[in-house]
């Protein structure tokens, strides 16, 4: 527990409070209703793991803009660049010009992407973009129209990747016809695995389900990649067995299919390396990144093998804003707090305090089913019975409500909508991360409590 004199936190009206209600009431009126919001909270500045709304009010944020903010919100250095930018130039466009901002961010993933082989980059403004141009980049490289993708898996809203992407009632209900040639298989989701299998057995299965599906589903000479999710971020935060993903990439290599690892949510040090695909000992062909790339601003890139990513004949990959100079300078100092800070180190302490709080609450509250992730990409899945492990998708979304009321921002996630995911930022004093802690913790017991 946090001394009391440390807190942060600061509940000084009813949450929405007055002004705060005022403003949702403007968005309700003006918003589109299909742009959901987890939370009341109506921002007006943030610092660190700090935000604080129009009311006065100080939250404690646990979401970090979905992942966005590994290293926290306006940290100095990044906002002093974009002000500098700023005065000199917004926007020329790199199917234009050229700027060294974006050649020195594509350097800098160029060096710090995972594999011995040469490589280039392509930046562009979202995570759904940029696994458009990789899958481009794919295609054209192998001459193959299929991709292979997974069940649990988020890759985006656009056509292309909302056909990736699973979760078929919250996210594509009613939008489809969607692409073709996207070939969606199983994921080793150990802890709904059969109750009858080892997690040694299940994975073993899956292994084979894989194979049997280049013979069922699609002939790997059809296959341009296979695209993974080294850790699955929406889909509950659900690592992916070493032996499946080793597996994965001995196949791609065997048959010539590109493999493409989204580091979108779990790169840049969350989950205790750089990349996440760096715990698994293989070499992707593409990494995707977004989110911490631009410390909250909209950038992402596709970094892979030069002789893949170069595969589009010029003109035939590119966008108006991909690179923008405000981003690309963000990028630029992002990179350097997180190797100066050395992040993915600080997040293996985070999780480890992390980790032993939520196997606490495994053990004391039955409605904590699961505790999974990597370094400090952790979530909870919450279920009303531990046996038959029935999502308790209401009261998931009733604990991030009443943290909101006791200053906690959270998010869920998971395909059943009943995980609680922890996107914390990395660089969150550790008296501030288990003042947090002890909310969620006072949350979940008083729901339990309700039940």
């Amino acid at each position: 527990m946090t001394d009391v004199s440390t807190h942060v936190i600061q509940v000084n009206t009813e949450i929405p409070g007055p002004k705060a209600r005022a403003i949702i009431a403007r968005r309700d009126a003006a918003v589109v209703r299909g742009l959901s919001k987890s939370t009341p909270v109506v921002a007006a500045s943030a610092s660190g793991a700090v935000v604080t709304d129009v009311d006065g009010n100080a939250f404690i944020d646990f979401a970090g803009g979905i992942g966005a903010l590994a290293v926290g919100h306006t940290p100095p250095t990044v906002v002093e660049a974009i002000k500098k930018q700023a005065e000199d130039l917004l926007h020329l466009c790199a199917i234009v010009g050229t700027t060294e901002s974006y050649i020195e961010v594509c350097e800098l993933l160029n060096d710090l992407v995972p594999g011995p082989y040469p490589k280039k980059s392509i930046l562009s403004n979202v995570g759904a973009e940029a696994v458009e141009n990789a899958i481009r980049c794919a295609r054209a490289f192998t001459g193959r129209p299929g991709i292979i993708c997974f069940e649990g898996a988020y890759h985006g809203r656009t056509l292309l990747t909302l056909t990736l992407t699973s979760k078929y009632d919250l996210f594509k209900k009613g939008f489809g016809p969607f692409a073709s040639d996207v070939y969606r298989l199983g994921f080793p989701y150990l802890y709904r695995r059969p109750p009858q299998m080892t997690e040694d057995e299940f994975v073993d299965w899956c292994i084979a389900s894989f194979d049997y599906a280049l013979v069922a589903q699609v002939d790997p000479g059809a296959v341009a990649a296979v695209i993974i999710e080294p850790v699955l971020g929406e889909g509950g935060f659900i690592p992916t067995p070493v032996r499946y993903m080793q597996h994965v990439a001995m196949r791609c290599k065997q048959h010539g299919m590109m493999l493409i690892a989204d580091e979108i949510q779990t790169g840049f040090g969350r989950t205790g390396k750089l990349f996440a695909i760096e715990h698994y000992g293989v070499e992707p062909d593409m990494v995707i990144t977004a989110k911490s790339l631009g410390a909250g601003m909209p950038i992402s890139a596709v970094t892979g093998r030069a002789e893949v990513m170069d595969a589009p004949a010029p003109g035939g990959i590119g966008g108006t804003y991909g690179g923008n100079p405000l981003t690309c300078v963000a990028a630029i100092e992002t990179l350097k707090l997180i190797r100066e800070q050395d992040l993915p180190g600080r997040a293996v302490q985070l999780g480890a305090i992390i980790r032993e709080r939520m196997t606490y609450w495994q053990q004391t509250f039955d409605l904590v089913g699961d505790v999974r992730g990597l370094g400090a990409m952790l979530a909870i899945e919450l279920v009303l019975d531990r046996s038959a492990k029935t999502p308790a998708k209401e009261l998931t979304l009733a604990i991030i409500q009443e943290a909101a009321r006791r200053g906690l921002i959270l998010i869920r996630a998971g395909l059943f909508s009943n995980c609680i995911r922890l996107l914390i930022p990395l660089t969150i004093p550790f008296e501030q991360l288990h003042e947090g802690l002890d909310v969620l913790e006072g949350t979940i017991r008083t729901i339990s409590e309700r039940r």
